[in-house]
């Protein structure tokens, strides 16, 4: 089969796991910038992270023959230092020329917190100034329908940004709804402990259809599948789905999202 790995955090994983996907059929994997398992102490430390991600990483990728994009931003988790956050979303433009830069995120909500919520509509106008797309992380667990209203809420504040440039990922059964009748596109994380399982992600693409929708393992440090998508991909055939049906959702709807920025480019 072919895919894409739309949401997957790298710099976290082995080069096994590049090895694994690529023999699985992955055309590109795209890398959000996210929270390191730790709060970092400064900028320097997230400028150092940037460079990670936009010289050091698509050529560790590279050597597999995976093209490697990126977004740039600072996570929900180190939002409520809004001193660190504004140093942080300086230095950003700095990077968004950069080749493999697609666009903003993840950003979002992790406690739905009025300052979590300043970072991100702060986050929204980089995006909108530059035009970038966006990538959004939703909240987990229990805040999940409250922190994904006021997402969209936030974004639908500002005039200047369309709805189809942006993908609200995590979503459940219970936000995938609303994400899809607002026009946005939806992400569906498959995670072995939380997030979504295969047969859930397979039950709402049942339900709503396959527009406007990507799968994605968010593979990082914690308990993560890299190739949760091909797996994925193996249990829709077992259901009796066709080729086409899946290859939309796992490789063609991935391009269809991510090619509104230029700088993506991969053989459809």
């Amino acid at each position: 089969m072919r895919y894409i790995e739309p949401h997957g955090h790298m710099v976290s994983r082995t080069t096994d796991d590049y090895i694994a996907m690529v023999t699985s059929g992955c055309q590109a994997v795209c890398e959000p910038a996210f929270w390191a398992g730790f709060d970092r102490s400064s900028a320097q430390g997230f400028y150092d992270y940037f460079c990670q991600l936009t010289e050091h990483e698509p050529k560790r990728a590279a050597k597999f023959n995976l093209p490697h994009y990126s977004w740039l931003c600072i996570n929900p988790k180190e939002s409520e230092d809004l001193g660190l956050a504004d140093d942080v979303l300086s230095i950003i433009p700095d990077f968004i020329d950069k080749p493999n830069v697609l666009g903003i995120g993840e950003i979002g909500l992790n406690k739905n917190s009025k300052n979590e919520l300043t970072v991100l509509e702060k986050h929204i106008q980089i995006a909108a100034e530059h035009d970038q797309l966006i990538l959004v992380h939703t909240p987990h667990l229990e805040d999940k329908y409250k922190g994904t209203r006021m997402i969209l809420d936030a974004l639908k504040n500002d005039s200047r940004i369309r709805p189809e440039r942006c993908i609200i990922d995590h979503v459940e059964e219970h936000t995938i709804g609303m994400v899809l009748d607002e026009g946005f596109w939806a992400g569906m994380t498959l995670y072995p402990e939380s997030k979504c399982s295969h047969s859930r992600a397979i039950d709402m693409l049942e339900n709503f259809g396959t527009d406007r929708i990507w799968m994605n393992s968010a593979c990082d440090w914690g308990i993560s599948r890299p190739l949760a998508v091909p797996h994925a991909a193996l249990e829709m055939r077992q259901r009796g789905h066709q080729n086409d049906w899946i290859d939309k959702v796992t490789f063609q709807n991935p391009i269809s999202f991510m090619s509104q920025s230029p700088k993506f480019k991969i053989k459809g």
